[in-house]
């Protein structure tokens, strides 16, 4: 049978990284860390040839604004995308780990320690960012891997893809163990779905489609990135002020992320006082509305919000806002709406904070804080590759100690099995 172009490309492409993991699972931290630092500057003095590959992107574009903010790249946005390069680099060696050790009764010592999982399969969409952010990890966690970003952000992907390959070079590292797809034909995502035995874990990140696409063809495990269909609830017991600096924030920082709030929930209690102000917050920021009939109530001006809307991951200057009765109302609400992403309370009751975070099922839980820092930048992972929402392996912001798994060593002196 004639395989398929793409087909080709991602064997002989999946084979070199195989090659590339085991060599690099053997390197030793310190070898991993210097090709880390050498690509972060390589970035740094490719910057204006970034620059203008992401302006070919950018001017192809024909998305919304907020599309356009995840796609576009600033000399801030390269710096901090270099800054996170070596934070991952500062990290200690997630290699590097004896996860539990025991003796049996027979003198055997058991060990469970760390190693990588081997080629890892990443396909995102938009933000080019997120190839510098995913090859930074898997390098760091030993991990060979394929980037396949989305057709929107191809020139500035492969801009930034070849600056972090000159890093490789550098150190001596194969530049086998960072590869990208040459080409933004939608076949190459199919042979990577394909992939089975090629490659050990497909990375999804991006909108519902690509992720439900991706879980429903693939024939290789897969660490699924799921939308951010995030709440915070303010609580009957919440700080006012506080709650307009955070519900503010958390929507409008940078609504198109995936940490953004997408539906605010305020309880019954305090919603006729505080709502008013918490809309004109958002309103003079830009932001647009959904409202239940019970917010309407309360600001008349208020577009009235269709069930769908609940279920609805903007990724825009939208927020969904409902009046509920209480923290149970607020548990329901998220349980039958929410993505499983991240979930804030505002409150100033320790008790209620507990009740909530315990009754939400989503990867991260917040209190009095913004929903916008749920990234491994800010949890202290310098990059993330994405925000796991799954219920196997590794939940919330993926970074390195993420992306590894486990063997066994077992030590004898000489035992025989009776």
């Amino acid at each position: 049978m004639k395989l398929d172009p793409n087909e080709i490309v991602l064997r002989e492409a999946a084979e070199a990284a195989r090659a590339a993991s085991s060599a690099l699972a053997q390197t030793p931290a310190a070898l991993r860390d210097a090709a880390l630092r050498e690509a972060a500057a390589a970035l740094r003095r490719h910057a204006p040839d970034i620059l203008a590959a992401n302006a070919q992107d950018i001017a192809t574009s024909t998305g919304t604004e907020a599309f356009r903010d995840r796609l576009l790249l600033t000399e801030a946005r390269i710096a901090a995308m270099t800054e996170g390069i070596e934070t991952v680099a500062a990290l200690p060696d997630p290699l590097d780990r004896t996860l539990a050790k025991w003796t049996r009764p027979n003198g055997l010592v058991i060990r469970r320690v760390a190693q990588p999982i081997g080629v890892i399969g990443m396909i995102y969409e938009s933000r080019p960012n997120v190839g510098a952010d995913t090859a930074a990890i898997c390098l760091k966690s030993g991990n060979a891997v394929l980037l396949r970003g989305g057709s929107e952000s191809f020139f500035s992907a492969c801009a930034i893809h070849a600056a972090f390959a000159e890093g490789l070079r550098e150190t001596g590292l194969p530049e086998t163990c960072v590869q990208i797809a040459p080409t933004a034909d939608r076949g190459f995502v199919a042979a990577m779905l394909a992939g089975a035995g090629l490659i050990d874990l497909i990375i999804p990140r991006g909108g519902r489609s690509l992720v439900e696409l991706v879980q429903r063809e693939a024939r290789v495990p897969v660490l699924a990135h799921a939308e951010g269909l995030n709440h915070t609830y303010v609580h009957q017991a919440a700080d006012p002020e506080m709650a307009r600096r955070v519900v503010a924030n958390a929507k409008m920082r940078r609504p198109g992320v995936c940490g953004a709030t997408e539906t605010l929930l305020i309880d019954a209690a305090i919603a006729p006082g505080l709502l008013p102000s918490l809309v004109a917050d958002l309103a003079a920021l830009g932001c647009a509305f959904r409202a239940c009939g019970r917010a309407r109530a309360i600001v008349p001006a208020l577009p009235a919000a269709t069930e769908g809307d609940f279920d609805t991951e903007w990724l825009d200057a939208i927020l969904s806002v409902k009046v509920v009765d209480d923290i149970d109302d607020a548990l329901a609400h998220i349980a039958r709406h929410g993505s499983s992403h991240t979930e804030a309370i505002i409150t100033e009751d320790r008790a209620a904070a507990g009740r909530f975070l315990a009754g939400i099922d989503s990867a991260v839980g917040m209190w009095n804080a913004s929903t916008q820092f749920c990234d491994g930048g800010e949890f202290g992972f310098g990059a993330e590759i994405g925000i796991a929402t799954g219920r196997i392996h590794a939940r919330g912001p993926v970074g390195p100690e993420q992306l590894t798994t486990f063997r066994y060593q077992v030590i004898g002196n000489g035992q025989v099995r009776p």
